[in-house]
């Protein structure tokens, strides 16, 4: 092992450990300081040892799990997703718009249509759980390129289609990465697990894939792409609906 996949390992482990605790650590004040000095050693190692362009490890057909396990949100309760899937999707559409140039709505045929990527590639879950699986989709970068964000746009936030809380207070799910993660060769908006159409429980029919960061920030059931500057018009204003409850925002591995 090279010096540089130890530190990666090492802080991914103190990630890990931190973000697996439960909901009453995550809101106590002193646990989230704890989170919050991690978040930045972790973000600072991953600058010095890859510059944040290294690639994630990718592996062979031989490699596959036998299964990849949904988890999480499987099947939003939402009617308006529940008839698009009985449909199988034929209508689905992916909004990208906030600070770009060129706001746009591109179907799954427009999506399945530009240039693709295919990468094996192991899912590390907070919970301690992992699982490789091939997926294929289009680079972020892509559809950045067709947008054109503006020159006030940092961050890409995700939006999807489940909701997370009771009943009463049901919020929708959302996800943010940086501009570096978005323009890496391995973040892709994905449409197909091991050569099939992406099953409703792993987060049919788009989802993120950002390698290089732990299995919360790989947003499923995507609806919108919106280029922002700040996350402070987003839920609780840490850039997810994990980290508004205490979670990392940066969660390299």
């Amino acid at each position: 092992m090279n010096k540089r996949q130890f530190l990666q390992r090492a802080f991914a482990g103190v990630s890990t450990l931190a973000l697996a605790g439960c909901d009453r650590l995550n809101m106590s004040p002193w646990f989230t300081k704890v989170l919050s000095v991690g978040e930045s050693i972790n973000q600072g190692v991953h600058q010095f040892v890859g510059g944040r362009v290294s690639m994630a490890q990718e592996f062979s057909v031989a490699d596959l799990s036998p299964t990849f396990r949904g988890n999480g949100s499987i099947n939003p309760d939402d009617p308006a997703y529940r008839a698009m899937a009985a449909e199988g999707f034929v209508n689905w559409t992916l909004t990208v718009d906030g600070l770009v140039e060129t706001p746009s709505t591109l179907t799954l045929a427009q999506l399945r249509a530009m240039p693709s990527r295919t990468q094996i590639t192991r899912h590390d879950c907070v919970e301690g759980w992992s699982a490789i699986g091939q997926w294929t989709g289009v680079p972020l970068a892509q559809i950045l390129a067709l947008a054109k964000p503006k020159a006030s746009a940092r961050y890409v936030v995700f939006h999807c289609a489940d909701t997370y809380g009771k009943s009463e207070t049901k919020t929708p799910y959302y996800e943010s990465i940086d501009l570096d993660d978005a323009y890496h060769a391995q973040t892709i908006v994905a449409y197909a697990l091991n050569g099939k159409p992406v099953p409703v429980a792993n987060g049919a029919p788009l989802r993120l894939r950002v390698e290089r960061q732990l299995g919360y920030k790989h947003a499923k059931f995507l609806t919108r792409l919106e280029l922002v500057e700040s996350f402070a018009h987003l839920g609780r204003g840490k850039g997810g609906y994990w980290e508004d409850r205490g979670y990392q925002w940066y969660a390299g591995i």
